[in-house]
């Protein structure tokens, strides 16, 4: 099959289009026939060498490396043991993340085997592009803000991640117009709550049909500068400046940053009785099957920002590392 893969840690310029072995079915797999593929943050991430992390959390990656966890395609193969799909299914996934890191995913390529546990049928009345754009983005918001779906122990800190009630809250979403974001934005209004959106001002019009009741272009003014008692925010640009949103909050409320590396405000944080919590978001077909209803009847849509051509995943990258994307770029498969 054809593959986008690297060979050595670098920039966008180190991917390359070329053959490589179609992945044999092992028990409990399905092997899925690519159409689109979803950039997110990890696959830069992993094609860096996940130069942000301790040495001590950085896989031990093999090269070459296929990057990519989202995909949406067919169900091309079933192993014996596998139920549930049959050949021919339009299907979507998230592809074992985080337990393939290292780059054992394999999402940049045409085909692709998956755990039939991280597989969900794909919703019919959206295409594969929109279908490839949702998996990391949305089971990312959504166990942050609706249900966390697992117990397995969070590395980023001692105690479980629990979503907050949202119906009749006020909530702030950083970074509405992302990947995650616009997301996140549309979760929270589906469950009743009012939304300020952070963006910049180009995207005000589109957060306004997604549900945003507010919108801050962050341009012109600094959110920590203009609001105050909010129930939660959102930070779905994380990092060191997480901080400042201390204190939009009301005493108790909520701090959730989708990248906490960095933050460095928990004793603020206790010492005002707020919750500063994350989670590391984790494959779930359940989730997805349940998230596809949304997808479905238009509940949630996902924004593509731009589409790529397999073959140039590079440009799609190199798209990427400029910022200010909206929503997602997804890569498509002919």
């Amino acid at each position: 099959m054809k593959a986008v893969r690297f060979h050595e840690f670098g920039g966008p310029e180190v991917l390359r289009y070329e053959e490589a072995p179609r992945p044999a079915l092992t028990a409990g797999e399905v092997l899925v026939r690519v159409h689109a593929i979803g950039l997110n943050p990890p696959d830069w991430y992993l094609r860096e060498g996940y130069k942000m992390l301790p040495q001590e959390w950085q896989p031990k990656v093999s090269f070459p490396v296929v990057p990519g966890t989202d995909i949406s395609g067919v169900v091309h193969a079933i192993a014996e043991d596998v139920g549930k799909f049959s050949i021919g299914d339009e299907v979507y996934s998230m592809v074992r993340f985080p337990s393939g890191l290292a780059g054992e995913s394999r999402g940049y390529a045409e085909y692709v085997s998956v755990p039939a546990s991280e597989l969900a049928r794909k919703p019919s009345g959206i295409d594969h592009v929109s279908a490839a754009a949702a998996p990391m983005s949305l089971l990312t918001a959504w166990q942050f803000l609706i249900e966390l779906g697992h117990n397995e122990p969070n590395p980023l800190q001692p105690n479980r991640h629990e979503p907050v009630p949202l119906a009749g809250k006020t909530v702030m979403v950083n970074g509405a117009a992302g990947g995650v974001g616009h997301l996140a934005v549309q979760l929270a209004k589906w469950k009743g709550a009012h939304v300020i959106a952070v963006a910049s001002g180009k995207n005000e019009t589109l957060l306004r049909d997604l549900g945003a009741d507010e919108i801050i272009d962050y341009g012109k003014q600094a959110p920590e500068g203009v609001v105050r008692d909010l129930d939660l925010v959102i930070d779905a640009v994380g990092g060191p400046e997480t901080e400042r949103f201390l204190r939009t909050l009301k005493r108790g409320g909520s701090l959730f940053p989708i990248f906490p590396l960095g933050f460095a405000g928990a004793d603020e944080a206790a010492a005002r009785g707020m919750t500063v919590s994350t989670t590391q978001v984790r494959s779930n077909g359940a989730q997805l099957e349940q998230i596809g209803r949304l997808l479905d009847d238009g509940t949630i849509r996902t924004v593509i920002d731009s589409t790529y051509p397999l073959p140039e995943a590079r440009q799609a990258h190199e798209k990427a590392a400029k910022g200010h994307i909206q929503g997602k770029i997804v890569l498509t498969v002919e």
